[in-house]
């Protein structure tokens, strides 16, 4: 996933007030699922922001645990796995919520028998 979500590094151009709906987001099939980018950009108050969803097929990872400067937060709506976080491994389920702060080890896994899905939230300063 890290390959495929924009980096928060470079400064990009501002984003608009709009609505995206899942057809109309940047979409990439990866080898561990469906990767949905709606908004990719700086706002007036953070230098880069991006949000996006990822569906996740079973038994997957985007990526083995990591960290970055941005802050995150992932939100589970489909599913079930485990999120690492705070050093800890937590199983969670629709409605879940992780948030990981910079510099952070966190990653996710679909430990289930359907798509995980979820929706994530990172930002820089």
């Amino acid at each position: 996933m890290a390959a495929a979500i924009p980096m928060l590094g470079a400064v990009e151009p501002q984003l608009l007030d709009s609505v995206v709906d899942e057809a109309h987001a940047k979409l990439s099939h990866e080898p561990f699922g469906d990767l949905r980018v709606y908004f990719s950009g700086s706002t007036g108050q953070l230098r880069s922001m991006t949000a996006g969803s990822l569906q996740l097929k079973p038994g997957m990872e985007p990526h083995p645990p990591h960290k970055h400067v941005e802050e995150e937060f992932i939100v589970v709506t489909e599913g079930h796995g485990e999120i690492l976080v705070g050093g800890k491994q937590h199983q969670v389920g629709p409605g879940s919520m992780m948030y990981a702060g910079s510099d952070s080890l966190h990653g996710v896994k679909n430990t289930g028998t359907v798509p995980l899905m979820f929706y994530f939230y990172k930002w820089q300063k």
